[in-house]
């Protein structure tokens, strides 16, 4: 008995040297607090991209905001899946989260593009973020996700500035000047288009500039200056045109695996949305000044001639909208309730704003002089 005691006494000890000798510097919560990682895919390439980078913000901020404790490892588009597949694989939970915008399952139901690129009512993309969170857009945008059979809890960010009319072989002023026109965008935007006389192509992003170049199409928008730029198009056009209203109010879509949303902590369910708000206001600053200095490279390093589209092209896509709005209101109740909210919000909300807000362009002119002719 004794010999047995002793023997027993002796394992013990040697645990515990061993427990002292080989896990002394491992923290005794460790295993408990280790950290979680979700696997997101993006749909943007790595590299020089500003899209990656902006999705790439939003995760440093979920890491930095839990501590470590949740962490993202985000990958390029194709790493893992197809752009067109980012939706059914969050929800399926091939990945765990996602970063693109809705007009991507447009093909699904045309109703994703009203939550990002559908017609304005004079608001921009700031004001329909507003409409999602205050106005009753949350709800419909959850009803639009059961309809098309997505599982996932859906965030947004970046108000994105109204997006360029485009690139083309001249100076476009006239709304029969684009007639005919083989031009490349997405979403409900294929529509209004294709109603102002254009014969619209559906082209990924790293393929317009080849496609224009070759000739595939004469004529082709993607988002903004930064991005145009990395994607080369200053050398197959020269002739940019801001500010329209085919797109103009556009954010990103950050779709979570609602399963593995619901096994996280509400602390980190937390984290994942109040990220989503810090990046709205961190990408849109980013973005502002980004695309400024990428627009004064067009300009002087690269020799684009930029214009405002005209207000009579602007005319004739707002005609182009009331006519495909309602076409697809008259065959979709559920489309035509979205709209109906949309145009309840920004009658009251752009009422006073609209009228509250200085003509910010008579200040702007009145230091540097007319907006066409100032120099970045």
């Amino acid at each position: 008995m004794k010999s047995k005691n002793a023997k027993n006494l002796a394992i013990v000890a040697l645990s515990g040297a061993l427990i002292k000798t080989n896990y002394i510097d491992v923290p005794r919560d460790y295993f408990k607090h280790k950290a979680i990682e979700l696997k997101m895919q993006a749909a943007w390439p790595s590299g020089d991209n500003i899209f990656f980078e902006m999705a790439g913000d939003y995760c440093n901020m979920v890491e930095k905001m839990s501590g470590g404790s949740l962490k993202i490892d985000l990958q390029p588009v194709g790493a893992i899946v197809k752009t067109s597949e980012i939706g059914q694989a969050v929800s399926s939970g091939v990945i765990d989260m996602g970063h693109w915008v809705t007009a991507y399952w447009y093909g699904k139901n045309p109703a994703a593009s009203l939550f990002g690129t559908g017609p304005s009512y004079g608001m921009s993309s700031n004001e329909l973020m507003g409409w999602i969170e205050y106005g009753g857009g949350r709800k419909l945008y959850e009803d639009a996700l059961a309809k098309v059979g997505f599982d996932y809890i859906g965030f947004f960010h970046m108000p994105m500035p109204a997006q360029p009319f485009g690139w083309f072989k001249k100076n476009v002023t006239e709304a029969s000047d684009v007639k005919g026109m083989k031009y490349r965008t997405v979403g409900l935007a294929t529509n209004v288009l294709t109603a102002m006389g254009m014969v619209v192509r559906q082209l990924p992003g790293g393929e317009i500039q080849p496609a224009m170049k070759t000739g595939l199409i004469d004529a082709a928008e993607f988002n903004n200056p930064t991005s145009d730029r990395q994607f080369g198009m200053q050398d197959v056009s020269k002739h940019y045109h801001l500010g329209s209203f085919h797109q103009s109010q556009e954010m990103f879509e950050i779709p979570v695996n609602k399963k593995k949303y619901n096994s996280l902590s509400p602390a980190h369910q937390a984290i994942l949305k109040n990220a989503a708000y810090a990046a709205n206001s961190d990408n849109y600053f980013k973005a502002l000044n980004r695309y400024s200095d990428d627009l004064s490279k067009l300009m002087n390093e690269h020799k684009v001639n930029v214009y405002q589209t005209s207000d009579e092209i602007l005319a004739e896509q707002l005609k182009g909208w009331d006519k495909v709005i309602k076409e697809f209101s008259k065959k979709d109740p559920f489309f035509k309730k979205v709209i109906d909210s949309q145009k309840a919000y920004a009658k009251k909300t752009m009422k006073y704003l609209l009228m509250n807000q200085p003509n910010y362009k008579l200040a702007y002119e009145n230091e540097f002089g007319p907006l066409a002719k100032v120099k970045i």
